[in-house]
C-alpha cells in the first residue's frame, strides 16, 4: 500500500486507494510518523482546522496542540506508545481550542513507523458534562431539599438536603412515590389542582405541610416544574422545598405577640371598670347576709358571694398581666421553680393516680426571672396537664436541659390532648377546654406573657388522644440583662 505524502494536494489525496474511505468518515483522521510528523489526513481534517489551504497546513501534529497537552503528545511519541485513547485539546489556527477524544493505534503491518491518530469533536459534550457536574454541585450542597422523579411519578434522585430534612435517606424513596411524606394536611382536591398545573406545561408553587420520618410535621415552601424534553413530552418533575417552618411558627410568636400586646391593653380596662362595681356587689352580699336569718337566703347569696369570689380572682389575673412587674429579676435556678411548682401540684386530689417523672438536668446555669412568676408558669402548665388526664391514670413527665443559648424546659402527659383546630387559640384569654367554671381560660395566656417577658418563648405539641408536650424556653442571656 502507497502512502501518500502531504505534498500531494487534496485532490490526489481523495483519489489515493484508502482516502474514500478515510473521507467518508466524520472523525478527524492522520496518518503520522513516529515524530509526529503528518503523513496524510481526511477532507475533515484540512475543512475544519486549516480551511482547505493546504499552505496552511500544519506539518506536524505537535503544531495542533500547546502546553500540557503539547507535552502529554510528545511523551507518546517518544515512548512510542499505541493503541491508547485519551482527552486532549486542539487548536485552531486562529486559536481557538477545541476538546478532543483522541484514538492512536498502530498503522498495521509494513509500516512500523507509523500511527493513525482518530480526533473526535466533543467540545459540545465536554460543556454538557460540566454543565452536568455544576448543576450536581449545586444540587448537592444547596440547603434547600430537592427531588426529581420519573414521569410516572417515582423518584429518581434526592439530594443530601432532602435527607437532612425528612430523615430519610436516599436508599429509602428511590423508586417510591413522594406521597411518602404526606401528612395528610392537604385533601386529594388540593393536589388535583396542583398536578392540573404542573400537566399543562406549567410550574406550580404552594406552601405544603409533610411528616418526617420520625413523625414530625414540617412545611415547606415547594416548587414543581415539569421536565420536557425536545419534543415537548414530559419526561420527569423537578420539586425544590423550602422549609419554611422556623418561619411558620416566627409567624405565629408575632401573632401571639400582638395578641398580648392588644389584650394587656384591654385588660387595663376591665379590670379598672368591672373592679369598682363588684366591690360595690359584694359588700352588699356581705351586708344582707349579717342581716338576714332566712336559709334560702343565705343560700342564694352564698352562691352570689362565690360567683362574686370568682369574677375577683379573674379581675386580679388580668391586673396581674396588664400592668408591670413589679418583682425583681434576679438570677434563679431553673430546676428548683419547677420542683417548687411540681410539689404544689402533687398535694391535689385530681394527682391520686397520676405518675410524675421528674428528669431534671442537675448542670443548668441559672437564668434572670422573676421566681414566683416562673412557679406560675409551670404550675399553670402542670395544673392542665393534670386536667387533661381527666381523672384517670397517667404519667406526667417534666424534664430540663440545657441548649446552646436557652435552657429548655420540657412538660409532657399522657392525656386527652388539644385539637388540632384549636392551636391557635391556646394562648388566647378566655380559651378553655374545661367545663363552665372550672377554668377561667387565663392560665397559658397569662403564663405565655411572662415567658415572652423574660425573652423566652412556650411551644406546644399535641396529639388528640395522645397527650400533650409543652416546651417552655428560657434564654441564658436574659431579655431583662442583655
Amino acid at each position: 500500500m502507497e502512502l501518500k505524502r502531504p505534498h500531494k494536494s487534496l485532490a490526489d489525496l481523495q483519489h489515493s486507494n484508502y482516502g474514500h474511505v478515510l473521507d467518508l468518515l466524520p472523525e478527524w483522521i492522520f496518518v503520522i510518523d513516529k515524530k509526529g510528523a503528518i503523513l496524510d489526513f481526511n477532507v475533515n481534517v484540512a475543512k475544519q482546522l486549516w480551511g482547505g489551504d493546504d499552505e496552511k497546513r500544519p506539518h506536524s501534529i505537535l503544531d495542533l496542540f500547546k502546553g500540557s497537552h503539547k507535552e502529554k503528545i510528545t511523551e507518546v511519541l517518544r515512548k512510542a506508545e499505541s493503541n491508547l485513547h485519551f482527552r486532549s485539546q486542539f487548536n485552531y489556527l486562529n486559536g481557538r481550542a477545541i476538546d478532543v477524544e483522541l484514538t492512536l493505534k498502530k498503522f498495521g503491518p509494513g509500516f512500523p513507523d507509523n500511527r493513525l491518530l482518530i480526533a473526535k469533536d466533543i467540545t459540545k459534550q465536554e460543556q454538557m458534562e460540566l454543565d452536568l457536574l455544576r448543576f450536581s454541585e449545586v444540587m448537592h450542597h444547596t440547603m434547600s431539599p430537592i427531588q426529581i422523579t420519573d414521569a410516572q411519578g417515582k423518584l429518581i434522585f434526592v439530594n443530601p438536603a432532602f435527607e437532612k430534612v425528612t430523615g430519610y435517606m436516599k436508599e429509602e424513596v428511590l423508586g417510591k412515590n413522594p406521597r411518602i411524606l404526606n401528612s395528610g394536611k392537604q385533601d386529594d382536591g388540593f393536589w388535583q389542582r396542583a398536578w392540573q398545573i404542573i400537566l399543562s406545561g406549567k410550574e406550580w408553587v404552594g406552601q405544603i405541610q409533610n411528616r418526617r420520618k420520625n413523625g414530625e410535621l414540617f412545611t415547606t415552601e415547594l416548587v414543581i416544574s415539569p421536565i420536557i424534553n425536545a419534543q415537548g413530552t414530559i419526561v420527569g418533575f423537578l420539586g425544590a422545598h423550602r422549609d419554611i417552618t422556623e418561619q411558620k411558627l416566627l409567624e405565629q410568636q408575632l401573632v401571639r405577640s400582638q395578641k398580648m400586646e392588644t389584650f394587656g391593653t384591654l385588660a387595663a380596662g376591665i379590670a379598672h371598670e368591672v373592679g369598682n362595681p363588684l366591690t360595690s356587689i359584694s359588700s352588699i352580699v356581705q351586708v344582707i347576709q349579717r342581716t338576714t336569718k332566712d336559709q334560702f337566703a343565705q343560700e342564694k347569696l352564698e352562691l352570689v358571694k362565690n360567683q362574686v369570689n370568682r369574677i375577683a380572682k379573674i379581675i386580679r389575673e388580668l391586673v396581674d398581666f396588664s400592668r408591670p412587674s413589679a418583682y425583681e429579676v434576679k438570677q434563679a435556678d431553673v430546676n428548683t421553680i419547677v420542683r417548687d411548682a411540681i410539689n404544689i401540684v402533687q398535694y391535689g386530689k385530681k394527682v391520686h393516680d397520676i405518675t410524675f417523672l421528674i428528669e431534671l438536668d442537675e448542670s443548668l446555669p441559672q437564668v434572670s426571672v422573676v421566681h414566683d412568676q416562673l412557679v406560675q408558669v409551670f404550675l399553670n402548665i402542670a395544673m392542665n396537664a393534670v386536667d387533661a388526664c381527666e381523672g384517670k391514670p397517667g404519667t406526667i413527665r417534666i424534664s430540663s436541659r440545657v441548649l446552646p443559648e436557652a435552657i429548655e424546659v420540657v412538660i409532657r402527659d399522657t392525656g386527652k390532648g388539644i385539637p388540632e383546630a384549636d392551636f391557635g387559640k391556646i394562648f388566647d384569654p378566655f380559651y378553655t377546654t374545661k367545663e363552665v367554671g372550672k377554668g377561667t381560660g387565663l392560665g397559658l395566656w397569662v403564663s405565655y406573657g411572662i415567658v415572652k417577658n423574660f425573652g423566652g418563648d412556650i411551644r406546644v405539641e399535641s396529639k388528640e388522644g395522645k397527650g400533650s408536650t409543652f416546651t417552655v424556653i428560657l434564654p441564658l442571656k436574659g431579655k431583662n440583662n442583655a
